[in-house]
Formats: C-alpha cells, structure tokens, sequence
C-alpha cells in the first residue's frame, strides 16, 4: 500500500499510468458513486448487444426484401400444406411422410394461425432466422477477434447466397443455420469458463444450466433439421485441439451425448422415411460445380473472391498454428522466421481457440462428412449444408482482413482495403441475390402466375381442372392450394378426397369420365383446364375427353411454365 505522504521528490518523477483495467472505488454514503459504479457495466452491456443486434436487424431485413416475389415451389407447397393442417391431421402425415420437419411443421402451423399462410408470411420466420444467425455470428467473431472483423463478418453473412436463399424460403434451413450458430457460441461461452488446470487461476466453472442449454439447444436443432446433429463433429474437433482438460471434455461429451440421445426418435423417423429422398440418387448432386460455385456462391465470379479470402485465412492461420506449437516445443523447430498470427486484435483468453479454427471445423467437417457419401448414396443436396453458411462467412471476413492487415500496407490504407475488398465481395454476390427474387426464381415455379391468370378471367360457377400425367411436384393444380384466393368459388370437378384427410399433400382425384359419370359435369358450362408445359411442348391431359362433352377451346393463355385453355359449351 503507498505512503500517504509522498517525498517530495518522487513528485519530480514522471508519472506512471497505471494499466489498463477495472478501477475499484469506494463509494461514500450518499455520494451517488455506487448507482453510477452499478449502472456502467449495465450500460457497457448494453453496447455489447448494440451490434449483433443492429447485425440481426439488417440481415432479416436484407432477407425480407422481395421474398414475396418468387412463387412458392414444391417444398414450400409441403411446408404450407402440412402446417395448414389440422393438428390431427398433421400428426397423422408426419407418420407416414416428413417427420424429420414435424418440428419446423408445429412451429409454421402456429405462425399461420395467427398470421396468415401468404408467401410473405411464411417466409417471414426464415428471414428472422438468418437475422439470429447474423447476430451469433458478429457475437462470436468480435469474441475472437475484433470489432472490425465482426462487421465484416455480419456484412458478408446478411448478403451470403446460400444464406439470402434460406431466408425466403418456407423451409427449415435457415434455422439450421441459426442453431448451429448460437451453438457454437455457446461452446466458446462454456470453454471460456473452464479450467484447463485444477491448479491453474480460479476462473468461473461452467454452470449446469449451460450444459443443459447446450444439449437442449443441440436436440431442438436436430428436431428442427436432422443434420444439425453434425455439428457434433465440428465441435468435437474445436474442444480436442484445444484440450481444456479431461474434466471439461467429459462434461460435453455428456451435453452432446444427451442432445443426440434426445433427438434419437426423429432419427428411427428419419430411417423408416428414407425413400422420401431416394430421388436424390438419379441427380448428379456431388459436381465440382454444385460444391465450389452452387453451394454458397451462386456465380463463379464470387466463388472465386470467396474461396481466394478463405484459402488466405485458412492457410495463415494453419501456419501460424504450427509456429506456436513449435515454439512451445510440440513440433521440431525448422524455421524461426515470424509468420503472421491470426486475426486477434483483440486477444481472446488464452485457452480459446482462433476465429479461424472453429469457422474451419464447422465449415468443412460437417461437409465432408455429408458430400462424400453423398457422391455414392441418395444423402445430400446443397440446402442441407445451409448450417455450415455462417461459418463460410467467417472465414470470407478473416481472409479480408487479414488482406487489409498486410505490412506492406499503410495503416491509414489498410481500413479503405478492407472496405474496398468487402465491396468487391457483396458486388459478386448481388447478382445472385437478384436471381433469387425474381418471379421464377424457385425451380422454375409458375403457381402465383396461373392464379392471376384463373383468378383475373374466372367467374364463380366455374369447373377447373388440372394435368395428372406429370410428377407430383410438377402438377399445377398445387397453386390452388397455395394461392387459394383466386380460385375461391370455382368446383375443383375431379376432387375425391381432399389432402388433408390423406397421409400426403396429394389430393385424391377422379379421372375425368368418373367424374362424368358422377355427375360432377352436370350444369357445368365453361372450364379452365391447367396444363404442365414448356416453352416447346404443352401437354394436353383431358382434353380430349373435355371435346367429347361438347366444350371447345375458347381462349389460350400461356405462363412459364403452364398452359391455361378456356373451354365452353
């Protein structure tokens, strides 16, 4: 403790400041030091959200814009028609078919009872689940790294294709996406709280309460999309590299244990409904094209700038990994040359792993372990990496600055280089966000289209019937369902039994003479009749059999993907 009365020349020595630090002060009865002592790790907690929550904000938004303009497609259509099921209903499908969604199914069915079941709206819940897989995303980085690197990060994730995909789409991924993202910053969250060392510094244990949000979250993720559960690799791989101690390794080989356990059943579902995905096997899925340009990226333009900013970040960091280990006598000593660490501006605790390996573990071991079975075996398509995206764009935001930081840069310079390579980054990927809102945009759907087409030149009374001699997927009729407004009060003559009583999406139909001799044409005196077509072929299911009843074509109205005939008698 400091003599109270200094000499008086150690008042002719220079001051000494004192590092930086928590200052602790006494507060004085009545003096209004302790509210302002208490309020400022509020108020600094405060501006901790102020980003990740701003990041959310805008990335939602970013997802948000447009999503109304691309007709629903097949995936949606099941997404729509399963959640908009009675509870019965669904519980009785989910038996048959697609109990690997029942979760995302439960949650949408909820949605659209309060919101509606438009395209904005069940998109809508997507779009927030990219926002929350921004926010872990900038959390985590500036955990690991800096500031300035999570705003890159949080920029490059809002704007990732793969990424803008999931969030206008009524599906499941984007809150894969988000899950494994808050997952992973729960790991750092539970590491940064462990003790390496029984006998090391008195650092705060985890708690159970994040042991059991860890496996509760990991089980809800699973339920929510199958292949979250690979997360599991991805972090078992952060935690063995970094060895925090058998203690801490045991104790999340246990959470982890115990999230899998839970999700068990929908894994038995998933196995008892693998033919549902059989059909992958006849697409060439695993492509060098589909996994380095379709996976993330969209265009060949921004695969290139983004695999370039990852293999820097990677490779870096790898690099400097090896150094360390060498210089604390790990490895044979080779080289004693400097090699540039990693993006750590802001030093995390010692026992952390870098931003670089985690986004490294997450991106590219839940992948290999999916697209190289893929390749033999009907498992993978793109969509179902979507809960590695934030991690590629992690990586894309350290391989910038890690550009921006070059020596050979001045340091006034090295911010514009980071702002100018993030330009050129977001350039590349807005042609394929601008694709993905067009009104096409999903596998070529036409369904919002043949609604306004029936809906503008239909009257109430009308007969409308739609082409069976195509796949499910590919029968028009699925836009009645999905954009039902513009064909309230026309009779649907063929219907036999409506999909919410069948284990399906599918309706029961009658072909065309049952439905004669059923009497379902009686009275009828003008029909629409949809029909699957190209821009080369129209098909003409029914036709025939609709001439031989005295109707003749009145009128022909094409769209994408459609033919639309207008016949009277």
């Amino acid at each position: 403790m400091p003599d109270r009365e200094q000499p008086m020349r150690d008042l002719a020595m220079p001051v000494r400041t004192p590092a930086p630090g928590p200052v602790h002060v006494r507060a004085e009865p009545g003096s209004g030091v302790a509210s302002a002592a208490i309020s400022a790790p509020r108020r600094r907690r405060s501006r901790d959200w102020m980003l990740p929550v701003g990041f959310s904000l805008f990335a939602t938004l970013v997802a948000l814009l447009g999503s109304w303009i691309p007709s629903l497609w097949e995936d949606e259509a099941a997404s729509l028609l399963s959640a908009s099921r009675p509870l019965g209903s669904l519980f009785l499908m989910l038996g048959h078919i697609d109990a690997v969604h029942g979760a995302y199914y439960l949650g949408l069915h909820g949605w659209i009872d309060v919101f509606g079941g438009s395209p904005f709206s069940i998109r809508f819940p997507s779009a927030v689940a990219v926002g929350l897989c921004a926010a872990a995303v900038v959390l985590l980085v500036r955990r690991l790294g800096s500031t300035r690197t999570a705003i890159l990060a949080g920029m490059v994730c809002a704007f990732l294709p793969r990424l803008t995909y999931a969030g206008e789409e009524a599906r499941s991924y984007a809150f894969s996406a988000a899950i494994a993202a808050w997952l992973t910053v729960l790991l750092i969250e539970l590491l940064s709280r462990s003790r390496p060392d029984p006998a090391g510094p008195n650092r705060a244990q985890p708690t159970r309460m994040r042991w059991v949000a860890y496996a509760a979250l990991l089980a809800l993720g699973i339920y929510c999309f199958l292949y979250v559960g690979l997360i599991v690799a991805a972090h078992a791989a952060i935690v063995l590299w970094k060895r925090p101690g058998k203690g801490f390794v045991r104790t999340w080989a246990l959470a982890a244990a115990v999230g899998l356990a839970a999700a068990v059943p929908i894994g038995v579902w998933a196995f008892r409904e693998r033919s549902q995905i059989a059909y992958l096997a006849t697409r060439p899925q695993v492509t060098p094209d589909s996994i380095l340009v379709g996976l993330w990226f969209g265009y060949s333009a921004a695969a290139v700038i983004a695999w370039a900013l990852i293999a820097a970040a990677v490779g870096a960091a790898a690099a400097a990994a090896i150094v360390r280990r060498r210089r604390a006598g790990e490895l044979p000593t080779r080289s004693q040359q400097p090699i540039q660490q990693p993006i750590q501006q802001s030093a995390p605790q010692p026992q952390l792993p870098s931003l670089e390996l985690i986004a490294a573990c997450w991106l590219f071991i839940p992948a290999v372990l999916l697209i190289v079975p893929g390749a033999f075996m009907a498992a993978f398509t793109p969509r179902y990496l979507t809960l590695c995206a934030p991690a590629t764009a992690i990586l894309i935001a350290c391989g910038i600055a890690r550009l921006a930081a070059l020596k050979r840069l001045p340091t006034r310079r090295r911010t514009l280089a980071a702002v100018i390579a993030t330009a050129v980054v977001l350039a590349a990927m807005v042609p394929a966000y601008l694709v993905q809102r067009g009104p096409y945009a999903k596998n070529n759907s036409d369904w919002a289209e043949i609604s306004a087409v029936v809906g503008a030149h239909a009257t109430p009374g009308d007969a409308v019937l739609f082409d069976h001699s195509v796949p499910q997927s590919r029968r028009p009729e699925l836009a009645l369902h999905t954009y039902p407004a513009d064909f309230s009060g026309l009779n649907d003559v063929l219907l036999e039994t409506p999909y919410t009583r069948n284990t399906s999406w599918a309706d029961t139909m009658y072909s065309v003479p049952q439905a004669v001799a059923l009497g379902r044409f009686a009275g009828v005196r003008r029909v629409w009749l949809v029909e699957y077509a190209t821009p080369t072929h129209a098909d003409t299911w029914g036709l025939a059999e609709l001439r031989a009843l005295d109707f003749a074509t009145v009128a022909h109205y094409r769209t994408f993907r459609s033919a639309i005939i207008e016949l009277s008698r």
